[in-house]
């Protein structure tokens, strides 16, 4: 006998509705069970502290005057700190440290100081996470992982360019002395990328930290008088996991316009190369056309395209590298854009027209920056600028094309 005969001819329908309604409410409470559920209902937490830091900046006076707009040109902003004397700048600092820490023009040891004090705050905030009960086992575990990287990320040897912790968090880290360089080099990273990934102590050359550090310590060991600096560059909101997010462009078009910014706010004398793995390929290949002038060179690696289908279709004079290990799996993605889904033509295939670079010793996708491999060493070259010295494809003829010797 059906239980529910009172509902009338119309009870099947009914009864498939709320079955439908039920089983979406699992779905969202397993999803929310395996993201250890870290929304807290009724949270005093600031779920964007820069923006709420911004608007704040934006209201007030210092020394009787209004503070410049935060995100003004990097010339103007650098005007007004130099008619601050240090102290005052510590001052404005302590008051908005991420304001500061995250403000092209800033002086960069004035933002390395800010965001050591705004990574204290966050830090603060997961502590007391892992022991609110509002969160799930999972939630607080997350939360004590997040406070252990945070503290890593206070170290005094660690010069962090960029931090905002809203969402899975965004940083960017320099090694090497930024304001002395002559050639800078930025290493702009893939899918998954937050601040509980931003570095890792197994298999560290796999996260944007380790790049960065090894190909620093390359660049050194290929080139021990040039004056360089290679940022860790993890401040764009990246795809989570290989879904949609990662075979579209949205994400990469929002990341490309903080690259650019990024990129104008190191003096204009700077030589710039851009080292882009996976979907941070796309990113560069987004913001290639409107790049400044003193990028000189675009390298890829394991890229799954750079929306475009050609070299000349980036829109860029910079030179274009590009390498891929034989056993790559991303060679094995469908290299076309239909619909917005995809990102273009191989950077790899010889009609592209990149100049290909030998990636011999690395492992696998992530394998392009660990040390001893010839495809670090590759990037090495091109970040010192000894391009004439890359080990070429076998099967690019152009590789070295029009490179002084």
């Amino acid at each position: 006998m059906n239980s529910f005969s009172g509902l009338g001819p119309s009870s099947g329908f009914l009864q498939s509705t709320a079955w439908r309604a039920a089983l979406a409410l699992v779905v969202v409470f397993v999803m929310l069970a395996m993201t250890g559920f870290t929304a807290i209902r009724g949270t005093k937490e600031d779920a964007d502290p820069l923006a709420t830091a911004r608007t704040s900046w934006k209201h007030t006076t210092f020394l009787g005057r209004p503070l410049p707009d935060p995100k003004a040109a990097p010339a103007a902003l650098r005007a007004f700190f130099a008619t601050l004397s240090r102290a005052e700048q510590q001052q404005l600092a302590a008051r908005y440290p991420l304001v500061v820490g995250n403000m092209g023009g800033a002086p960069v040891q004035l933002r390395y100081h800010a965001n050591r004090m705004a990574i204290d705050d966050a830090r603060a905030v997961e502590k007391r996470r892992t022991t609110d009960h509002r969160l799930t086992p999972v939630g607080r575990q997350e939360a004590g992982r997040l406070m252990h990287r945070l503290e890593s990320l206070m170290s005094p040897e660690r010069q962090i360019l960029a931090f905002d912790p809203a969402g899975g968090g965004r940083a960017a880290e320099v090694f090497g002395n930024l304001p002395a360089a002559d050639r800078v080099s930025v290493v702009v990273p893939g899918v998954d990328t937050n601040l509980t990934t931003f570095e890792r102590t197994a298999r560290a050359t796999t996260a944007p930290v380790g790049m960065a550090g090894a190909l620093y310590h390359a660049e050194r060991k290929a080139s021990p008088d040039s004056r360089t600096a290679v940022i860790a560059w993890a401040d764009y909101t990246s795809p989570s996991g290989l879904g949609v997010e990662a075979a579209t462009g949205q994400l990469a078009e929002a990341g490309a316009v903080r690259l650019r910014a990024l990129v104008a706010s190191l003096p204009s004398s700077d030589t710039v190369s851009l080292f882009c793995h996976s979907y941070g390929s796309v990113v560069c290949g987004v913001a290639a056309r409107h790049l400044p002038s003193n990028v000189e060179d675009i390298a890829v690696a394991g890229s799954p395209g750079m929306r475009a289908g050609s070299v000349s279709g980036l829109g860029t004079h910079a030179r274009v590298w590009a390498m891929r290990d034989s056993d790559d799996w991303i060679q094995d993605v469908p290299y076309l854009e239909v619909g917005g889904l995809g990102h273009g033509a191989d950077p790899v295939d010889p009609s592209f027209g990149s100049r290909i670079l030998s990636a011999d010793g690395a492992v696998g996708h992530a394998g392009y920056f660990a040390p001893g491999t010839r495809s670090l060493h590759n990037f090495a070259l091109v970040g010192v600028g000894a391009t004439s010295a890359v080990q070429c494809a076998s099967d690019d003829p152009q590789c070295s094309t029009g490179l002084a010797a």
